[in-house]
């Protein structure tokens, strides 16, 4: 499965997972084979950062914060690669679709050492220049609040659906495509028995010349859409006109803010361990809302959550 490459450096050794089937993604993406090598490389340097994750995972960025890296166990990576064919082919069906795009899947192994495996995906809140706020929605509420950054504090947190009372995401028109989109990616998850996954979204206000007169940014400044043969084709894709930005398979605009929305994390499947800790957590938090549920309630519920703060 892994094919092993002369590391940076004496002592290294970089395996890469599944490397065809990544490739052709990195293609879909139009993203050139040397900049994916480039921002692998000993080149330039990563930016670790603080995650308020439960998980014992590293997070890092790419110096350009185009990339997102994160390291995975081993049984993770045995699921993403189980599931790899049928992720491809839903990213086929529904080229629009807002699961995270995975770019590869690699293995580090220092001076002989225990393999490290991680994960490599475009990253959702790209570019970052000019968002405000961060947020992982689950759609439950045990675990979900995280105590936001003192004011002026250059802290970056993401913070969870706790924080996100009282507030709603502005779609105006394209509401629509969004639910239905939502719905198709946790149908496909579901299927695939798969939980615990995440709803980013960050928020970033649009300048005054930004903003289409009455309507939202997206139809002032979208590109067309290639491949659709037909009005029927596209609809049965859900496809949808994206705006003139990179990553705009990430990005929404309302009618005052740009939306970066991506769901990611869609290596956790409901196997016994997780059955057992269903039992656990429902004896622990009687009447309360947490992640560790069926898919399909899982599904359903983060659907419900999107429905309901959505405008």
């Amino acid at each position: 499965m892994a094919a092993p490459s002369p590391g940076p450096r004496e002592g290294f050794e970089l395996g890469t997972l599944a490397g065809p089937a990544f490739a052709w993604l990195r293609r879909s993406l139009g993203l050139a084979e040397e900049d994916y090598q480039a921002a692998l490389g000993p080149g330039g340097p990563y930016l670790q950062f603080l995650s308020t994750s439960k998980s014992k995972a590293s997070f890092f960025l790419s110096h350009d914060q185009r990339f997102f890296l994160k390291t995975q166990g081993r049984r993770e990576v045995q699921v993403l690669l189980a599931h790899l064919p049928r992720y491809v082919q839903h990213l086929q069906r529904h080229p629009h679709s807002l699961l995270a795009r995975l770019l590869g899947v690699h293995s580090l192994r220092v001076n002989r050492g225990k393999k490290t495996y991680f994960i490599v995906m475009q990253s959702v809140f790209y570019p970052a220049g000019r968002i405000s706020e961060r947020y992982d929605i689950k759609g439950c509420e045990v675990s979900r609040w995280v105590d936001p950054a003192p004011e002026g504090s250059p802290l970056v947190l993401v913070l969870k659906d706790l924080n996100f009372q009282g507030k709603t995401i502005n779609l105006g028109p394209q509401r629509s495509w969004f639910l239905r989109q939502m719905e198709l990616d946790t149908t496909f998850l579901r299927e695939l028995n798969v939980l615990d996954y995440s709803l980013l979204m960050a928020f970033q206000y649009l300048h005054e010349d930004e903003r289409g007169p009455g309507s939202s940014l997206i139809f002032r400044t979208a590109r067309s859409v290639q491949g659709a043969q037909s009005p029927e084709e596209s609809a049965a894709q859900n496809r949808r006109l994206l705006p003139d930005a990179p990553n705009a398979l990430h990005i929404l605009d309302g009618p005052e803010q740009r939306y970066f929305l991506g769901v990611v994390d869609l290596a956790t499947v409901y196997g016994l361990r997780k059955r057992l800790e269903h039992l656990w957590k429902t004896l622990r938090y009687p009447g309360r809302t947490f992640s560790t549920v069926s898919p399909a309630r899982y599904a359903r519920r983060l659907c419900q959550w999107v429905e309901a703060h959505t405008e």
